[in-house]
């Protein structure tokens, strides 16, 4: 039989990297509570992205991490998020569990995110208490605009860059600002600590107030607020900080193989690949959009041992949960929902194996 070609091969540090760091925990008995890896691995991604170590707060997960930034920046309970619908469902149930009402509003066609200009242009803003920009499969998202939409709207922003850990410190225009980012650490991203969400704002007030939400309301200053557990144990530091040495060698793989897709699907007619794909940024994905509904290329991966994935399904709203919340049109949302998903994508996956996918991707288009 064909070995059938997974969509994802999650791969995090090996027992024989790992080993230093557990031994340090064991030395220090020492196994959560803003332990001494956990303040090593915020100090290295501080590093990493440039920013003081003040700036960085990793927690449990990235979920968490938005509905903490969510509170820390001051969203009104009760009030909306707007958010884009085109995004995986962990976005509206940060803003839910928040205590906000997510309201979906469609992307701009041109780059699969919102677009402050047109949020502005809005009649409707009285009511929003934040809004939640997404980063589309790990491409850059502009913060210096989103910092602007704040400042001129009075609106906070969080931005939900899950899955754009390189992107963040690759691409100019995606560096942090004093909006939120969040950046996922799970074991499916291209860094990942098994569990994990981190957090990177310039202002300073706002990841105090960050930090003390994720200790149940406590922190170094005196006096509590509502607050609840998003620690992160110093075994997914561990994690991290293995992941985070073997980083380089990780990357310069996903960047050869973002450049060998990107290389032989620009000649497949009918392919579109998400905006900007490759262009000094690396993510965990490869996504594709086809000239029309996908459902039947899909199929004939499936059958040739291929497999795909819808990772946003058909957009947030259509979701059973979240269809009682309000929205706009969201007619780009459903034009990408209907014709968007990933094809396989892993660090070390084999030559033979590209060649496979690109050329049974080309019968399936064929009809």
């Amino acid at each position: 039989m064909t070995e059938r070609i997974p969509v994802m091969r999650p791969q995090l540090p090996t027992a024989d990297e790992l080993l230093p760091y557990l031994r340090r925990i064991d030395e220090a008995r020492y196994y959560s509570n803003h332990g001494a890896l956990l303040r090593e691995l915020e100090e290295r991604l501080a590093e990493f992205y440039g920013v003081p170590a003040s700036n960085v707060s990793v927690v449990a997960n990235g979920t968490v991490a938005l509905s903490a930034a969510l509170l820390a920046v001051g969203a009104k309970p009760g009030s909306r998020c707007l958010v884009p619908s085109w995004t995986f469902v962990a976005s509206a149930a940060a803003a839910w569990a928040a205590n906000l009402r997510p309201y979906f509003v469609d992307v701009d066609e041109a780059t699969w995110m919102l677009d402050p200009d047109a949020l502005r242009r809005r009649n409707d803003l009285d009511d929003v208490a934040a809004v939640m920009a997404v980063s589309p499969f790990g491409a850059p998202v502009d913060t210096a605009a989103w910092d602007a939409f704040s400042d001129d709207t009075g609106i906070p922003v969080i931005i939900d860059c899950a899955a754009a850990f390189d992107a963040v410190a690759s691409v100019e225009k995606a560096k942090p600002g004093r909006s939120p980012i969040m950046i996922s650490l799970h074991a499916t991203k291209a860094l990942g600590s098994g569990e994990g969400g981190l957090v990177i704002s310039t202002d300073e007030r706002v990841m105090e107030r960050f930090n003390q939400i994720c200790n149940f309301g406590v922190w170094h200053a005196p006096g509590q607020i509502l607050g609840y557990n998003g620690k992160q144990s110093e075994y997914h530091s561990a994690v991290g900080l293995a992941a985070v040495a073997g980083w380089p060698k990780r990357r310069h793989a996903l960047e050869a193989l973002t450049n060998e897709y990107k290389s032989r699907l620009s000649i497949i007619d009918g392919i579109g690949m998400v905006p900007g794909y490759g262009n000094g940024w690396v993510s965990c994905y490869c996504n594709i959009r086809t000239a029309g509904d996908a459902t039947a290329s899909i199929a004939k991966l499936a059958s040739a041992g291929i497999d795909t994935r819808r990772w946003w399904q058909k957009g947030v709203h259509r979701q059973e949960a979240y269809s009682r919340f309000g929205r706009d049109p969201l007619r780009v949302t459903e034009y990408l929902a209907d014709r968007v998903f990933g094809l396989p994508f892993f660090h070390d996956m084999r030559e033979q194996d590209v060649n496979r996918v690109i050329e049974e991707l080309g019968t399936a288009l064929q009809g």
